[in-house]
């Protein structure tokens, strides 16, 4: 395969991977999902996330049926990837998409949460020691060498079966001969401390080299020595020199120039000789301990090989494990049709959630407070603002992206069908005829394509006038209901709507009033087959007692008096404030 033939990867991109990883390893990166290597070539980690998304998922990123489903996506991806162990765990991470077989699905909800029951039995000592293998496995920068110490420090912490099932059948004494033999190579080249003999030769090739760089100081020392003769001369260099590098007298001699015209060249040509000749001693001795580490780590390569890939897949499980653990998530029931969840929480609210039970379509919930109906395929939900409607649909994607994906989900149990396209769709405020078109243009047709639909809408009237976007979100729903699909759509104008198809019903969210401190005080679950209501006395309740000024104070009243005066007297009286 080409590199062009990749999503993303264009002339200038591949020619840039070419350059600096080779063709080779530029397809290694992409097929393995490495963003590091990508971005050390000089691509940058958005665009490399992008090209690995679309080169190892592209057919369920068609899932994501709209930018604000492929919002929910990079936002579930980001949450857990802040719980990742190494940096190559993170990428892997950001590249998970959709699957769309099911059985990929379940397998790899069995991995996560195999992984995640290991996590849970861990102790805090055990914690730490995985946390510390991985963190200096990334500082090392995830070596061949990194990968071999970091699986001997999980086996020598007693970790195995589970999670770390695939450390269980390396050898540790291989392992340790493969790690010191992977240290001592560094670029081709064998590093100090490998060999005794490699070390020794290198220090007197080192010293040899300094002689022969300072040939005239060596000449004058010996002169100054008292030699007389020649002879005398040539001895007393032979002994400076043996003293001064640790080589014998006999070795020196057996560097020395023949014929030298004179001193001076007889001190440059030996030293010389005896650097050129240690030298090649050097580069011996290195190819024989080179070989010799070689062919220790070919010894253990298949030890080695499986702590590689164990360390690294280790390292993903764990990580969505400790995502899990961290969210209370639980495995969802794959079925055929329907969407339902007991007690789902959204994952990005911070504090006190309160959780919620829902349901569209055929599901089994039974005997949980608030069980959906089952059957209906679309539900219209309605209720006060601020209520929660969004955050319920946001929840839903959550839960239905999860699954997708093969994680389990922040509810106590779900159901989750199998969909082709997700469709959520936020409330945009702007009042235009270009937003409502093209938020048609991205809504209406995945209703028409082949596959099921999971529409999740947000308030129509947002976007057009209230009596139209009542006949528009009565079409949505017919067509929803015609074409097979799920839905959820949100809105304030259920009064307006015209008698809805049989499998469909409304719910509402209803607020409760105000707390001492004069926040809106929601129940957030929906309650089946009821219209909710705004409440706007609630919210002018509060605008009352707020007002500091007394004929801004004044001016709420009179709304009170609009909206119903007793209704406020009764809510303000219940939070211990007063009109007077």
């Amino acid at each position: 395969m080409r590199l062009e033939d990749y999503w993303g990867v264009g002339p200038k991109t591949s020619e840039r991977l070419r350059q600096t990883l080779g063709t080779e390893a530029a397809l290694e990166a992409i097929e393995s999902a490495d963003i590091r290597a990508l971005a050390d070539a000089g691509v940058s980690r958005g665009r490399a996330t992008r090209i690995l998304r679309r080169a190892n998922g592209d057919a369920g990123m068609a899932t994501l049926g709209t930018s604000d489903a492929r919002s929910v996506y990079d936002e579930l991806l980001s949450l857990a990837g802040e719980y990742a162990v190494t940096d190559h765990a993170a990428d892997r991470i950001r590249v998970l998409t959709p699957l769309t077989d099911r059985a990929a699905v379940e397998s790899r909800l069995d991995e996560v949460l195999d992984a995640t029951a290991a996590w849970k039995e861990l102790d805090e000592d055990d914690r730490e020691t995985v946390l510390d293998a991985f963190a200096r496995y990334d500082e090392r920068g995830g070596t061949e060498r990194a990968a071999v110490e970091a699986a001997l420090a999980l086996r020598e912490a007693g970790l195995s079966g589970g999670a770390f099932a695939a450390l269980d059948d390396v050898d540790p004494d291989a392992l340790r001969e493969a790690a010191g033999a992977l240290g001592y190579v560094e670029d081709g080249r064998v590093v100090d401390g490998a060999d005794d003999e490699l070390d020794r030769l290198r220090a007197k090739h080192e010293e040899a080299e300094t002689l022969s760089n300072s040939a005239f100081d060596v000449l004058d020392t010996v002169r100054d020595s008292g030699v007389r003769s020649l002879d005398d001369f040539e001895n007393g260099v032979a002994e400076y020199v043996a003293r001064e590098t640790e080589l014998t007298r006999g070795e020196v001699r057996s560097a020395a120039a023949d014929d030298p015209v004179d001193a001076a060249d007889f001190v440059s040509t030996t030293l010389r000789a005896l650097a050129a000749d240690l030298d090649e001693r050097v580069e011996r001795r290195e190819a024989t301990v080179r070989a010799d580490l070689a062919e220790a780590v070919e010894t253990a390569r298949g030890d080695v090989d499986a702590a590689v890939a164990a360390v690294d897949d280790i390292a993903f499980s764990l990580s969505l494990a400790r995502f899990a653990v961290a969210h209370d998530l639980r495995r969802p029931t794959l079925v055929d049709d329907g969407l339902a969840v007991v007690d789902a929480r959204n994952l990005l609210l911070e504090g006190e959630v309160q959780p919620v039970t829902y349901g569209v379509g055929e599901h089994g919930v039974r005997g949980v407070a608030n069980a959906p109906p089952s059957g209906d395929r679309v539900s219209v939900l309605t209720g006060a603002n601020s209520g929660g409607k969004t955050t319920l649909l946001e929840t839903l994607c959550q839960v239905t992206l999860l699954t997708a994906m093969g994680l389990p989900v922040p509810a106590s149990s779900a159901e989750v069908g199998r969909f082709d396209t997700v469709v959520f769709h936020r409330r945009h405020a702007s009042f235009n005829a270009g937003v409502l078109e093209s938020t048609l243009k991205s809504i209406v047709p995945p209703l028409t394509d082949e596959g099921r639909a999971l529409m999740l809408v947000d308030e129509f009237e947002a976007i057009t006038e209230p009596g139209r976007a009542a006949d528009l979100l009565n079409g949505l729903v017919q067509l929803t209901v015609d074409r097979g699909a799920l839905g959820v759509y949100v809105t304030h104008l259920a009064d307006e709507l015209s008698p809805l198809p049989s499998e469909a019903r409304i719910d509402g969210i209803f607020a409760e009033g105000l707390t001492q401190e004069l926040a809106l005080r929601v129940d957030y679950q929906p309650r089946f087959g009821t219209v909710g209501k705004s409440t706007p006395e609630f919210i002018v309740s509060r605008l009352v007692a707020n007002a500091g000024d007394r004929s801004v104070r004044r001016g709420f009243e009179a709304l009170a008096a609009a909206v119903g005066e007793e209704a406020v007297q009764q809510t303000l009286s219940d939070v211990g404030q007063s009109t007077d």
